[in-house]
Protein backbone atom coordinates (compact mmCIF):
# COMPACT_ATOMS: atom_id res chain seq x y z
CA UNK A 1 0.00 0.00 0.00
CA UNK A 2 1.30 3.37 -0.92
CA UNK A 3 1.22 6.26 1.52
CA UNK A 4 0.46 9.83 0.47
CA UNK A 5 2.45 12.82 1.77
CA UNK A 6 5.51 13.56 3.06
CA UNK A 7 7.68 11.27 5.16
CA UNK A 8 7.28 11.40 9.47
CA UNK A 9 10.05 13.57 10.12
CA UNK A 10 11.63 11.95 13.30
CA UNK A 11 14.45 13.80 14.21
CA UNK A 12 17.98 12.69 15.12
CA UNK A 13 18.24 9.23 16.70
CA UNK A 14 18.16 9.18 20.93
CA UNK A 15 20.58 6.56 21.70
CA UNK A 16 18.31 5.60 24.74
CA UNK A 17 16.00 4.66 22.83
CA UNK A 18 15.92 1.39 19.97
CA UNK A 19 17.02 2.39 16.60
CA UNK A 20 17.36 0.01 14.30
CA UNK A 21 21.12 0.26 12.15
CA UNK A 22 21.37 2.83 9.39
CA UNK A 23 23.36 2.16 5.94
CA UNK A 24 24.22 4.24 3.15
CA UNK A 25 22.49 3.42 -0.11
CA UNK A 26 25.90 2.72 -1.81
CA UNK A 27 27.30 0.04 1.11
CA UNK A 28 24.63 -2.43 -0.08
CA UNK A 29 25.62 -4.80 2.35
CA UNK A 30 25.72 -5.62 5.91
CA UNK A 31 29.09 -4.54 6.58
CA UNK A 32 28.02 -1.17 8.76
CA UNK A 33 25.80 -3.58 11.03
CA UNK A 34 27.04 -4.54 14.51
CA UNK A 35 27.82 -8.43 15.83
CA UNK A 36 24.83 -7.95 18.38
CA UNK A 37 22.70 -6.77 15.75
CA UNK A 38 19.39 -9.27 15.40
CA UNK A 39 17.31 -8.67 12.54
CA UNK A 40 13.94 -7.64 12.63
CA UNK A 41 10.99 -9.18 10.23
CA UNK A 42 8.94 -6.52 8.99
CA UNK A 43 9.46 -3.45 11.13
CA UNK A 44 12.50 -0.85 11.59
CA UNK A 45 12.65 1.20 14.98
CA UNK A 46 13.41 4.85 15.10
CA UNK A 47 13.73 6.72 19.03
CA UNK A 48 11.30 3.41 19.97
CA UNK A 49 8.39 3.39 17.26
CA UNK A 50 8.11 1.27 14.84
CA UNK A 51 8.07 1.52 11.10
CA UNK A 52 6.68 -0.66 8.80
CA UNK A 53 9.13 -2.03 5.97
CA UNK A 54 8.85 0.26 2.89
CA UNK A 55 8.16 3.45 4.66
CA UNK A 56 10.25 6.48 4.73
CA UNK A 57 11.08 9.04 7.35
CA UNK A 58 13.07 12.44 7.49
CA UNK A 59 15.82 12.34 10.05
CA UNK A 60 16.85 16.17 9.88
CA UNK A 61 18.18 16.64 6.32
CA UNK A 62 18.41 12.91 5.98
CA UNK A 63 16.20 10.57 3.95
CA UNK A 64 15.58 7.10 5.49
CA UNK A 65 13.60 4.07 3.74
CA UNK A 66 13.11 0.80 6.05
CA UNK A 67 14.28 -2.08 4.21
CA UNK A 68 14.72 -5.75 4.73
CA UNK A 69 15.78 -7.35 8.15
CA UNK A 70 14.97 -4.35 9.79
CA UNK A 71 17.58 -1.64 8.57
CA UNK A 72 17.40 1.86 7.81
CA UNK A 73 19.06 3.07 4.21
CA UNK A 74 20.44 6.81 3.73
CA UNK A 75 18.69 7.62 0.35
CA UNK A 76 19.71 10.80 -0.01
CA UNK A 77 18.64 14.39 1.51
CA UNK A 78 14.84 14.87 2.97
CA UNK A 79 12.71 17.15 0.77
CA UNK A 80 11.13 19.37 2.77
CA UNK A 81 7.97 20.29 0.10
Amino acid sequence: MLKTGHPAQVGAPDPERKNSPILDEASGDEEGLTHNFEPETGVCYFNGKPFAIGEYVCSGSELLHCEERGVWVRKGPCDPR
